[in-house]
């Protein structure tokens, strides 16, 4: 659905807008006063997730069906819409996908971005919110991690992460000209984010089997699926499954907001590139995330144990320190909230989009 610029606030191009993320930074975006615009290539999500922001928030949002590696509509969406900057979540994410497919995730991840970060220079533009991971931090050798850990991915997608990180330092290094415009950047290194919007009408709504342990477990309570698979119980970890950093998607939106507001309020004329954790700083682990789960909706979660996934880590959780410091953001939804927020999405909307 296309809608008509708005007056007197600031146009934000959103690249993967329409996926699990992208679809409630739009509504944080539109609280906080600004006009987002969405370019996605739909081949993980849909556009209902736009159309129940739409009905939400009462207006309209532009919606561009495309790639980030088709340079002519990036040309066309920079060139007809006075875009102030982008937030970048467009990226396949799948750990194990990437392992069997690399060559797939880094030519969507690295040239993608190649090819939108040359067109925004060439349109003028250079505020840039990328969608990093924390995947970026491999298997970190002291916890909770801060933003200057060795940096050592274990798998594909984490790499794909880290080269665009690496892309964003160097073009923010580079010598410029006073006539040059210079980039201002945030690498939001985000943990785990689950849950819903409050109102259960926006959640993730995965195309295929879950790769995210929320939806599946989501999806076992509701009967769509038989039984969890948890990928492996012997790492060393207080009860043997991987301990992750969960975080609500929607203190995940409002944390792309604070950087993007930080950005564009920068007073500094020099490059900057921050790389950023967005996380709660406390880890739960797969089990725990079960139990709480049952303990939350009263219904048992089946699962079996399998052997562990290439690439997966045993523990991964944030110091979110740093964005607290500079964006002046930190989590405020509790790990029940991420669950019941979780579980009323997929009650609401067993097939999820599908109408």
């Amino acid at each position: 659905m296309t809608g008509n610029q708005i007056n007197n606030k600031l146009n934000i191009l959103l690249t993967g807008g329409a996926g699990f993320i992208g679809v409630h930074t739009l509504i944080s975006l539109i609280d906080n006063g600004f006009n987002p615009i969405v370019l996605d290539n739909l081949s993980n999500s849909c556009p209902s997730g736009i159309k129940r922001v739409e009905e939400i928030k009462s207006r309209p949002i532009k919606f561009y069906k495309g790639d980030i590696r088709d340079a002519s509509i990036l040309k066309e969406i920079f060139s007809t819409n006075e875009i102030k900057g982008v937030i970048h979540f467009a990226g396949l994410k799948a750990v194990g996908e990437s392992c069997e497919d690399p060559y797939l995730y880094y030519d969507n991840n690295v040239i993608g971005t190649l090819i939108l970060i040359k067109e925004m220079e060439n349109a003028g533009i250079t505020n840039l919110v990328f969608s990093s991971s924390a995947t970026v931090y491999g298997d970190p050798l002291t916890l909770p991690i801060k933003e200057d850990a060795q940096l050592f991915p274990s798998n594909p997608y984490g790499q794909t992460k880290l080269m665009v990180e690496k892309i964003c330092f160097d073009i923010s290094n580079r010598k410029y000209t006073q006539h040059e415009k210079n980039w201002k950047i945030a690498l939001l290194r985000y943990f785990n984010p689950i849950g819903a919007h409050e109102s259960g009408f926006i959640g993730e709504d995965p195309k295929d089997v879950p790769n995210n342990l929320m939806p599946y477990i989501s999806q076992v309570a509701s009967g769509k699926l038989k039984y969890l698979s948890i990928y492996g119980d012997d790492y060393k970890t207080r009860d043997g499954t991987g301990v992750r950093d969960y975080i609500h998607v929607m203190d995940l939106a409002e944390g792309h907001v604070a950087a993007l507001n930080w950005i564009i309020r920068c007073k500094d004329n020099r490059p900057i590139c921050k790389a950023i954790n967005l996380g709660t700083g406390k880890g739960t682990s797969v089990l725990e995330l079960v139990n709480l789960f049952e303990k939350e909706t009263g219904i048992n979660i089946d699962y079996k144990i399998k052997p562990r996934r290439s690439g997966d880590i045993a523990e991964c959780y944030a110091d979110p320190t740093f964005a607290k410091e500079l964006l002046n953001w930190k989590s405020k939804k509790t790990i029940s909230d991420m669950v019941s927020d979780a579980w009323k999405w997929q009650r609401m909307n067993p097939n999820g989009y599908e109408e």
